[in-house]
């Protein structure tokens, strides 16, 4: 009687202020709500997928005791919770009607990288807060908005899903060789560091189609990178570290390059290096390759950085081991006048 009493009293000094006349009618429950929300706007709430568990306009989470009939409400207005550590406990709140806070809503654009579905998301959203009120995908969306978001989502680890190949790493380790051969240069660092701190420069202007994780397939990365440098850049990179090197017989063989610039490998059948003396260098002589002499069937047969040693005391014993090994093939006994040759020997030879 006391509390009946006492709301009463306010009541009817609140009736006094806005000279407003008495009137008992029955109001709904989302007026009641509304007049809740427009005192504290900060605690709409919307329910989530697990049944009294809330979500405020701050971002908070608050909760409603088991089997409470307001749980059942998707939208309230929260007059009394507590504060709590992770989540609040809601003690008193008024279910609300969505389309009475049109008016409290901020329209905003939203666009982000889902990183777990791949794909870049584009939408109008009108917002109470942290609370979603409506959402629509748009197209219309700044091209330089767009990509800003993808360079993001690169630093956060999309950038593992362009198309890279070993193609690709092989002219990486070129370049990062040269930068380590070369200190005196200024070659680009191409490192997979490098290239995300830079990336903003190389790859933003090809991302303009990018809607999803399979469209980083479709670039053509290694034209991208080879952007990087101007033409006269590329000309000299070529000259001083090549992909491949034409040995004896003809054949051009890649070399492998390392991440760590370490000397780079040329992996050639013996037979092909017949008639070269010394072993090949690149970086203007600077750098002599590490050779993989290869036996017919492609296996190890010498690792060596001085050919002409390799021909004076190693290829004799290699003779005796092979050539009954693989009779197809010549086995000459002068390997610095012997014709090299990319295959076996013909059967009248």
């Amino acid at each position: 009687r006391r509390i009946f009493d006492r709301v009463e009293r306010l009541a009817a000094n609140w009736r006094r202020i806005v000279k407003a006349e008495e009137d008992n009618a029955i109001i709904s429950e989302e007026y009641c709500g509304e007049l809740i929300a427009a005192a504290y706007p900060e605690r709409i709430a919307k329910r989530t997928e697990q049944n009294g568990r809330y979500r405020l306009a701050n971002g908070r989470m608050a909760s409603l005791p088991p089997h409470d009939p307001l749980s059942k409400k998707e939208w309230l207005a929260i007059a009394a919770m507590d504060a709590g550590t992770k989540e609040g406990k809601i003690f008193l709140a008024a279910p609300l009607d969505p389309s009475d806070l049109a008016h409290l809503s901020r329209e905003n654009i939203r666009v982000e990288w889902d990183d777990r579905n791949g794909i870049l998301i584009s939408q109008r959203e009108k917002k109470i807060g942290d609370i979603i009120l409506e959402s629509k995908a748009i197209q219309d969306v700044p091209e330089e908005k767009r990509v800003q978001v993808i360079c993001t989502a690169m630093h956060k680890g999309e950038f593992d899903n362009l198309p890279w190949n070993d193609e690709i790493s092989n002219w990486q380790n070129r370049l990062i060789s040269l930068k380590k051969w070369r200190p005196e240069d200024s070659w680009p660092d191409v490192s997979r560091e490098g290239l995300l701190e830079t990336i903003e420069e190389w790859l933003a202007p090809f991302l303009a189609t990018i809607r999803k994780r399979d469209d980083f397939k479709k670039l053509e990365l290694k034209s991208i990178l080879n952007n990087i440098l101007s033409w006269q850049e590329q000309q000299r990179m070529n000259e001083l570290v090549p992909e491949e090197i034409s040995v004896p017989s003809g054949s051009n063989i890649k070399l492998q390059y390392f991440s760590d610039g370490s000397t780079p490998v040329l992996a050639v059948r013996l037979q092909e290096m017949f008639g070269l003396t010394d072993t090949p260098a690149i970086n203007e002589g600077r750098t002599a390759v590490l050779l993989h002499l290869l036996s017919p069937g492609y296996k190890p047969v010498q690792v060596t950085q001085d050919l002409r040693s390799f021909w004076q005391n190693t290829y004799p014993d290699v003779r005796k081991e092979f050539r009954m090994r693989y009779p197809r093939h010549s086995w000459p006994e002068d390997p610095w006048t012997a014709e090299a040759a990319r295959g076996p020997r013909r059967r009248n030879q």
